[in-house]
């Protein structure tokens, strides 16, 4: 949060400010999905796998290259978490980070969520969302945002003042994915990382540019579709806030499940293939 200046301006300020941004990543620059390709198969789709995520909990589920996989609104207003793994290499996973540098700080239809280094690729490409008419309102508010880390005990504990709370996702998404892998928990905690808020409605304050939340507009049969790029195994945490309208850590706001479908095309996509690995040589200049 900028605190109140304690430094008088200088007599170029308004120059200063007004010099115009210039976007980091021009995504002219940026291969694209053949959207069309994807939305093409989506027609003609096999359910294989079902998973119901309990409120306040998580659960792992596994997404093969070639299939879509679905997230769910059935019964209220929930937001969730999501972990994204390379299913044959754990090291490899979502990095919220780069994506949001090359997609912007919230994600939606046609937009492709990276891995981490060395890998760096695309490993899932979102191909429909339910509520990609809301857009930004008048607050700066978007949906299914990559800024937020997740809601965890560690941050929990500092803002009370010493409390133990154990189902913030970040505890959720451990304990699936220590079943899951059969990790030992302070193992699994260190693979959790920062997560896609499907669902959750935030933006940054334009006084203080503090990180806000607000009522979901999510309702039961929306969703969130994505194309699995590589295999993939998914954690996802049904988060302890609800829809997020007052607290994310909460033993007493409305929890509700959330759905994982996993689909099967009949065909794959016209021209599609396994994004390779990163191509930079990792010399470093050496």
């Amino acid at each position: 949060m900028k605190p109140h200046p304690i430094t008088e301006a200088p007599q170029d300020a308004a120059a200063r400010k007004a010099v115009r941004p210039v976007i980091c990543y021009p995504v002219e620059s940026l291969p694209r999905p053949d959207l069309a390709a994807y939305r093409a198969v989506r027609e003609d789709l096999e359910l294989v796998e079902r998973v119901v995520v309990p409120p306040r909990e998580a659960a792992c589920f596994n997404a093969p290259a070639g299939h879509f996989f679905r997230i769910l609104s059935v019964e209220g207003p929930q937001v969730g978490d999501l972990n994204l793994f390379n299913a044959d290499d754990l090291d490899e996973r979502l990095y919220t980070g780069k994506t949001r540098a090359l997609n912007g700080t919230h994600v939606g239809l046609g937009d492709q969520l990276f891995s981490t280094f060395p890998a760096m690729r695309p490993i899932a490409t979102i191909t429909h969302d339910t509520l990609d008419w809301y857009g930004f309102d008048d607050f700066g508010g978007a949906v299914h945002d990559v800024i937020g880390t997740r809601c965890d005990p560690y941050t929990h504990n500092l803002l009370s003042h010493g409390g133990q709370y154990h189902h913030c996702c970040h505890s959720n998404l451990t304990r699936a994915f220590a079943r899951q892998t059969g990790k030992p928990l302070d193992e699994a905690s260190r693979y959790i990382h920062d997560v896609v808020n499907v669902f959750m409605c935030t933006g940054f304050t334009r006084d203080t540019g503090q990180y806000f939340m607000k009522a979901s507009p999510v309702r039961p049969g929306d969703y969130l579709e994505f194309f699995a790029e590589i295999d993939l195994l998914g954690c996802l945490s049904v988060c302890p806030g609800g829809d997020c309208s007052a607290e994310h850590s909460s033993d007493t706001a409305a929890c509700h499940p959330l759905v994982v479908e996993i689909y099967k095309p009949a065909r794959l996509p016209e021209g599609w293939a396994r994004p390779p690995l990163n191509g930079y040589d990792g010399t470093h200049g050496v």
